[in-house]
């Protein structure tokens, strides 16, 4: 069995496999593969966590399998997900661990691992911790024990690294800032690294209690933050998640300025045009259209910040992202970081002495219309030949003005049916009318 997806292990705290008595069995598990690949006879790993209450659960039996299996644990807190990535680098440790869901509420939890590189731990290493859950938690030797140690300055060096990815010649002392830490693990280092680049920062959501994460805040939930920004006359607004892997941004009339804004603004409104950028297939068609107008390539992954990552090595490429805020830039970093990404956005503006709204005022999205099809039981609507040529048929209408995608849920008898195009009233039209099609024929 393996108890790994495609963003580590997640589920609702106390139901199988998020549970004490799991992540216990899952530290020792990871700490005992980890001591078959070390070069050193006690590997170290560094743990964080996001600012749910039951992180504080699944930190201790974590610590203590790693501490069983032989393990040093470096304790770093409540921090973002890309901090414990760059401080697994820093601290030259063999692996990191997570313990975040990252904008699900507060009553689920994941546990997610980096490699000793700040990467997403590779298929194989997956499997040999999954193989070594099927093996007993014992204790060979009291001496071969692990220890853990709490890292004092773990914010600070995260703040320090943030800082030194915006020019060191440029400075925000012109901006006001408003910054939605949606109750979550940016709620300290979020608002300090833009204060201390020089922006006045007001902070919002930024008083977790372990229970308010996410709830009615942050990127996933920016209307708050949209209001604040207009009542403050703030010249940008900026929500993370829970984990702060993920930003959208807010202009100074409070318009939201989601994924593809930014990738569009990191690639056609910087000094420095990039290689190319990396989307997915929910990334809206006006952003491959601007691209193109720009000679910027673009190609389309999987959703999932996995499958950009894997695309973007596979190009050599340094830019890429979803919708949804999850965006990375791997020449700064290695996985998808918040803070980061805002940082390389306020960058342009600084650069190109414009505001948010100017650096988009010549993008502007496809609507959207997405609509999803629960069925009693799954089917494969691409397996049906009535279903195939209504497809098509939509395809030929949206051709070069408009998208088709349909997608299979993983989770759930769900078929999501997503129709992007220049008119709202024809794809909303055409998106009814195909999943119509679809329940007839479940």
């Amino acid at each position: 069995m393996s108890y790994f997806g495609t963003d580590g292990i997640r589920g609702k705290f106390g139901e199988s496999p998020i549970t004490p008595q799991f992540a216990l069995q899952l530290g020792f598990a990871a700490g005992k593969v980890l001591k078959k690949i070390s070069h050193t006879q006690k590997p170290i790993v560094v743990l964080g966590k996001d600012t749910r209450l039951s992180g504080y659960i699944l930190e201790s039996a974590l610590q203590a399998g790693l501490n069983a299996a032989g393990v040093y644990v470096h304790l770093l807190g409540p921090l973002p997900t890309p901090a414990i990535a760059h401080l697994t680098r820093a601290l030259h440790a063999d692996a990191g661990i997570v313990i975040s869901a990252s904008h699900n509420p507060y009553f689920d939890n994941g546990i997610k691992f980096f490699s000793g590189e700040g990467k997403k731990l590779s298929d194989e290493l997956q499997q040999a911790i999954n193989q070594q859950l099927e093996q007993d938690l014992y204790i060979d030797e009291p001496a071969n024990l692990g220890k853990s140690v709490r890292v004092k300055d773990a914010n600070g060096r995260y703040i320090e690294f943030c800082k030194s990815t915006f020019p060191y010649h440029f400075s925000l002392r012109d901006l006001k800032i408003v910054v939605d830490c949606a109750n979550g693990a940016a709620y300290s280092v979020g608002p300090a690294v833009f204060r201390e680049l020089g922006a006045k920062v007001i902070a919002m959501h930024e008083q977790p209690d372990g229970l308010n994460i996410n709830q009615n805040c942050g990127s996933t939930h920016p209307e708050s933050l949209q209001r604040a920004v207009v009542e403050q006359q703030a010249d940008v607004g900026i929500a993370f998640d829970g984990d702060a892997d993920r930003v959208v941004m807010v202009d100074r009339f409070g318009n939201l300025i989601d994924g593809d804004h930014i990738l569009y603004i990191l690639a056609t409104q910087s000094q420095h045009k990039p290689a190319g950028i990396v989307g997915t297939v929910m990334s809206n068609m006006a952003l491959e259209l601007a691209l193109a107008a720009a000679g910027v390539p673009f190609v389309r992954a999987q959703v999932g910040d996995r499958y950009v990552l894997q695309a973007l090595e596979e190009n050599g490429w340094s830019i890429g992202g979803e919708p949804s805020g999850h965006v990375l830039t791997l020449d700064k970093s290695t996985t998808g970081d918040a803070i980061i990404a805002a940082l390389q956005v306020l960058t342009v503006m600084v650069e190109q002495q414009k505001s948010l709204d100017q650096l988009v005022s010549e993008f502007k999205l496809f609507p959207q219309v997405l609509v999803n099809v629960r069925l009693e039981q799954m089917i494969d609507p691409f397996a049906i030949d009535a279903l195939k040529a209504q497809f098509a048929s939509v395809e030929q209408q949206l051709q070069g003005r408009g998208r088709l995608l349909i997608r299979k849920s993983g989770t759930e008898p769900v078929i999501r049916v997503m129709v992007e195009g220049d008119d709202h009233e024809h794809i909303t039209a055409l998106a009814n009318h195909l999943a119509d099609a679809i329940r007839q024929h479940a």
